[in-house]
């Protein structure tokens, strides 16, 4: 089932139980795919791994502004920030906890002989691609620095 139905079928239920937190955090998904099917190059099509890819920047996207809104004590804007984050979280695969993304980065280093913070940027290439989608790439990047210093 692709991600436009599973989204059309969520936005009904949604509709019918009257939740406006979940319908607002649908809509503004459905309107990314609308915009990426729309794209130069897409003939009306999208693969899984575009769909991945604006998730996880919708959900970038709102943790920046649940971060600003905490800092300016908006916590009605925070809640609702939440509320959408909880929604796209569940179309996006499973994150790695922060073990699981340490075991992966030492693998990387150890594959790469990297031994030094020089050496970050071999390592941040291989591991942003092998856990693209699994895992926040600052996440990463706070990882991989400690691993070399």
């Amino acid at each position: 089932m692709s991600l436009e139905v599973k989204i059309m079928a969520e936005m009904k239920d949604a509709m019918k139980s009257k939740n406006e937190a979940v319908l607002r955090a649908l809509r503004a998904i459905k309107a990314e795919i609308i915009k990426a099917k729309t794209e130069p190059g897409a003939n009306g099509e999208i693969d899984e791994a575009t769909e991945q890819k604006f998730l996880q920047k919708m959900m970038k996207q709102r943790k920046d502004s649940l971060d600003i809104f905490e800092k300016q004590g908006r916590e009605d804007l925070a809640e609702k920030e939440r509320e959408e984050m909880a929604v796209i979280e569940k179309f996006l695969p499973k994150q790695l906890t922060e073990a699981e993304i340490k075991e992966a980065v030492k693998n990387i280093i150890a594959e790469t002989g990297a031994s030094s913070a020089a050496d970050m940027g071999k390592v941040m290439g291989l591991a942003s691609k092998q856990l693209a989608g699994l895992a926040d790439g600052k996440t990463i990047s706070a990882i991989v620095k400690e691993m070399l210093a």
